[in-house]
């Protein structure tokens, strides 16, 4: 699985110095872009669809001959069924054997032309990513090979077994980590049996008993360009884009989409997990299903949230629990909006001997602010610190691209970037206090601890 990288413009450039060809002139990029570089206020991007049924989205950027490009596929880990841990494991997998190439050689393929390719997966994705040079020839093989690697895996024995191995590895090492197991059972808890509830990796048992077959079935089912997405943003013209998105999909089949995911259903009731550990430290977890990508109360919840928990020092959890009382290192809250409601979680790690008061401070804090509301000086606050760095959070070439994949895979605006100032702003305390009131039921918190016992000497 990928592990995410976020690099700022000047390490945009050096990444990149170690290739000869274009060595001298991208040093002197760098050092121009370096001191020259402007953030624009928002992307301007374009969309369309092509002859195969893919959407693509598309951002012209200038200032460095880099392109970014990630293909998505509604084929993340909610698409798992019975078969936990297969989407992840098919995503590993197409970083292997592909065409008449071998795992090695595609490496080496990237790696000739200072390209750089990875595959992800989360809950409801599963998508191929590339960073590329945008000079014709070190992008044309990029290209190629990118096209083969996603329309002709080879799903071969000696790779599935690694990547299985890997991932039971993994697997095992969760059963060590309190911060997984934890985040497991509230999954577990908050979403019951809807597919979010599931671990990306799967479980032991699932993984042990998938075959290569399986994952190739997987894929042919998946994998397909009615189901796909292609991100392109960097310094490639409207016409270049579009050939590439479609070059990308040649021999890819159209298939179709699938069906949509349940619902998921809010709790009936509270509920309280006391999960024993051998650790010094306790995890505390308390939530219930929050909100979706698409959700009318997104904005009043995500500024409030701002405020009662998503804001670090300056937040009134971290205030209550930390600064006021010193029973935890932090303490915090945040929505994690899905195309379905996802978890609103509200956390902190507390010694096992002040876990019920640690507990209760959380808890009168939320009910506090869900009855009482925020001030205007609170409320302004948090909409200068939303506001104010929010152009930094696409302000490179990968990050942008990450935004723009947001804004196509959840049907969001493609003015969303220009308009999300805007809504902020246009947040009330009163908005805020009734969004909370509504969504956010103390009476239904699902909770969890996990630690409780001194770790063994």
């Amino acid at each position: 699985m990928r592990i995410n990288f976020k690099l700022t413009q000047q390490q945009d450039c050096q990444s990149f110095k170690g290739l000869a060809v274009l060595k001298t002139a991208l040093l002197s990029l760098c050092v121009l872009f370096a001191f020259s570089f402007t953030t624009q206020a928002a992307a301007k991007i374009e969309q369309w669809t092509t002859t195969k049924g893919a959407r693509v989205f598309y951002v012209q950027t200038q200032g460095l001959p880099l392109v970014d490009i990630q293909i998505s596929f509604d084929a993340g880990s909610a698409r798992d069924g019975a078969q936990k841990g297969i989407a992840a494991l098919t995503s590993d997998l197409l970083k292997s054997s592909a065409g008449s190439w071998s795992t090695d050689e595609i490496a080496r393929r990237f790696e000739s032309v200072g390209a750089r390719f990875d595959s992800e997966t989360n809950a409801e994705t599963g998508s191929l990513e590339v960073r590329s040079l945008t000079e014709p020839a070190l992008l044309k093989k990029t290209l190629e090979t990118l096209q083969v690697v996603l329309t002709k895996p080879q799903f071969n024995p000696a790779d599935f077994q690694r990547e299985k191995n890997q991932t039971l590895a993994t697997i095992k090492q969760r059963e060590e980590s309190p911060a997984e197991l934890a985040d497991l059972a509230f999954d577990t808890a908050v979403f019951g049996n809807h597919p979010y509830a599931s671990p990306t990796a799967g479980y032991l048992k699932t993984v042990s008993d998938l075959k290569a077959q399986d994952l190739k079935q997987f894929y042919q089912r998946y994998y397909v360009a009615a189901n796909a997405m292609i991100v392109i943003v960097g310094d490639l013209d409207k016409q270049q884009a579009q050939q590439t998105a479609e070059q990308l999909l040649q021999g890819l089949p159209v298939g179709e989409k699938p069906a949509a995911l349940p619902d998921v259903k809010m709790p009936e009731k509270a509920s309280v997990q006391k999960i024993n550990f051998p650790s010094s430290q306790t995890h505390v977890l308390v939530g219930l299903p929050g909100m979706s990508r698409t959700d009318p109360d997104f904005f009043p919840l995500y500024v409030g949230n701002h405020i009662l928990g998503g804001s670090g020092l300056v937040s009134k959890l971290f205030d209550e629990v930390r600064e006021k009382r010193g029973l935890a290192y932090s303490a915090y809250s945040y929505f994690a909006p899905m195309v379905k409601q996802g978890a609103f979680t509200i956390g902190l790690q507390t010694k096992n001997e002040q876990t019920e008061q640690a507990l209760k401070v959380l808890n009168d804090t939320v009910n506090d602010f869900i009855n009482n509301g925020i001030t205007e000086a609170e409320l302004s606050a948090a909409k200068k610190n939303i506001t104010g760095g929010f152009v930094m959070r696409f302000d490179t070439n990968n990050k942008l691209a990450d935004y723009v994949t947001r804004i196509g895979f959840y049907n969001l605006p493609l003015d969303y970037l220009d308009t999300f100032p805007q809504k902020v702003e246009a947040v009330t305390a009163e908005q805020v206090k009734e969004a909370f009131k509504r969504r956010v039921v103390p009476a239904l918190f699902q909770t969890v601890t996990l630690g409780g016992s001194a770790a063994k000497k």
